[in-house]
């Protein structure tokens, strides 16, 4: 086999040179891509983002959109379409409205425009309120009605209750639990079809938003009790009345026009002392007396006479009071804390702590658990999953986490790819290296939200940038009575936030 040789008149190969050509190449490929990703922006990632679904509203018709603002049911509904759980491709719509009847047909549709659950005459969501009368849906579970006839269903379509009872409704504030109605007969059931009372009240009353602290049962003879949500009977129908009050396993009851605190065993404190009474807490009980507020124990010793206008329990026996139109804090033992001084006082327990505003300020105090104040400023974003709070301080936006710590947007927000940045009072963005992606050229701005997104002001209008700043909507929108700005892709929130839907 003849194998190639060099004569001996050809030049001999200089490795040192031939790497070091190859090495210049290589640099010179890598500058070359730099400078094209930084001219095309491809210097920043894509956002990843997970699949929701939001509700639709544009040109008179409703439909829904996805997270990354494709169309997943064409706009062609003349009513609002229900998405009751955004991470679910489970929609309600609403079609053929007799307003003089009340009379309408539904239908669930999927995210490849089937229609689901067909052998129901109607599905429907479940509407439910908080104690500000904010709507929401329950997320897993569905009313199915069947020759008039109402059960329940989840999101599988497995069945939880059937079609026997005369209507089916959510209690007021709670999750997971529902009223039913039989033969004029009201009982609870939850979300997996578990039985929590039979149908044989008058009517049924939730005592807080936590389904823990009991639910109230008002019978036939007009007696009320109150049940557990597992069936277990925390007091049983002989009593005239029972306030929504509860605290350490303990109820306020009314028997014969006199109101005592009980217990679960029955032991019963304060009979017949106090006009009214605000809160338990532990040991201590907040009563009003003459329109006055006050602190006695279970046992009677009066802890904090009753002179305050208000008095709201906090934590570690302190309480927010009210004294001559003002707010302060005091302890159990009656010692100020925190000077009478605010118009308005509220106490953040998620958080630990308190923000005191006044009429003569925009600013807020915000005041620790120690009832000092750390920061004055305005509120505008509080997440409590990421631990931080975002506050306009001397007219710039500052982050910080809840022991008032400062912190950087980029250490917060670490599943952004921009961060919003301002200079010379105008707002770009920079990436995580802080290298500028979008320059300084808008008026107002805010913070990518989880979709990618980040809306923009310039000359009094707002548009959109996405994940690599690019501008998706050009500032087109005054938003003058949008309470939330916020964009994904070429659709914006809606004005009305119960409904949660996006417009364009």
């Amino acid at each position: 086999m003849s194998r190639g040789k060099r004569y001996n008149g050809e030049a001999k190969l200089n490795i040192k040179k031939v790497i070091a050509v190859a090495i210049a190449l290589i640099l010179i490929v890598v500058v070359i891509f730099a400078i094209v990703k930084l001219a095309t922006g491809n210097n920043v990632e894509n956002k990843i983002v997970a699949t929701e679904y939001f509700a639709a509203y544009t040109e008179g018709k409703w439909g829904v959109i996805d997270s990354r603002g494709r169309e997943i049911i064409e706009p062609s509904y003349d009513e609002a379409i229900i998405v009751p759980n955004s991470t679910e491709d489970i929609f309600i719509c609403t079609y053929d409205v007799n307003y003089e009847t009340g009379e309408y047909k539904t239908s669930a549709l999927n995210s490849r425009g089937d229609q689901i659950f067909t052998e129901y005459d109607t599905v429907q969501a479940i509407e439910n309120y908080d104690s500000n009368n904010n709507l929401w849906y329950e997320d897993d579970v569905l009313i199915v009605t069947k020759d008039g006839k109402y059960g329940l269903i989840d999101f599988e379509g497995k069945v939880l209750a059937n079609c026997e009872y005369d209507s089916i409704s959510s209690l007021k504030g709670i999750e997971n639990t529902f009223v039913t109605e039989k033969e004029g007969k009201k009982g609870l059931i939850d979300n997996i079809g578990s039985i929590i009372a039979e149908n044989n009240y008058k009517d049924i009353i939730p005592i807080s938003e936590q389904v823990e602290d009991g639910i109230i049962l008002i019978d036939e003879n007009d007696k009320y009790g109150v049940i557990k949500s597992d069936r277990t009977v925390a007091l049983e129908n002989q009593y005239d009345n029972i306030k929504q009050i509860y605290g350490d396993n303990k109820y306020v009851v009314e028997v014969n026009g006199q109101w005592s605190v009980i217990d679960r065993d029955g032991n019963t404190y304060l009979t017949d002392e106090f006009d009214d009474i605000a809160s338990i807490n532990g040991d201590n009980v907040i009563v009003i007396n003459n329109n006055k507020y006050g602190v006695t124990s279970l046992s009677g010793e009066v802890r904090i006479n009753a002179k305050y206008d208000d008095l709201r329990y906090t934590f570690n026996n302190n309480y927010i009071a009210q004294r001559d139109n003002k707010y302060g804090i005091i302890n159990i033992n009656g010692d100020v804390v925190l000077d009478f001084k605010y118009d308005s006082l509220i106490y953040r327990p998620t958080e630990g702590f308190f923000e005191g505003s006044t009429s003569d300020s925009v600013d807020n105090d915000l005041i620790d658990g120690n009832f000092n104040v750390r920061l004055t400023g305005i509120i505008s974003e509080i997440n409590t999953e990421n631990g931080y709070m975002k506050v306009r301080v001397d007219g710039e936006y500052k982050y910080y986490n809840f022991a008032f710590e400062e912190k950087t947007n980029i250490e917060l927000l670490r599943s952004n790819t921009l961060f919003l940045s301002k200079q010379n009072d105008k707002y770009g963005y920079v990436n995580k290296d802080g290298i500028v992606i979008v320059d300084y050229i808008y008026d107002d701005a805010t913070e990518q939200n989880r979709f990618g997104y980040a809306s923009v002001k310039k000359d009094g209008v707002w548009g959109a940038i996405d994940s690599r700043g690019r501008e998706v909507v050009e500032p087109q929108y005054t938003m003058e009575n949008n309470a939330l700005i916020e964009f994904i892709d070429e659709w914006h929130l809606g004005e009305d936030l119960n409904l949660n839907y996006y417009t364009k």
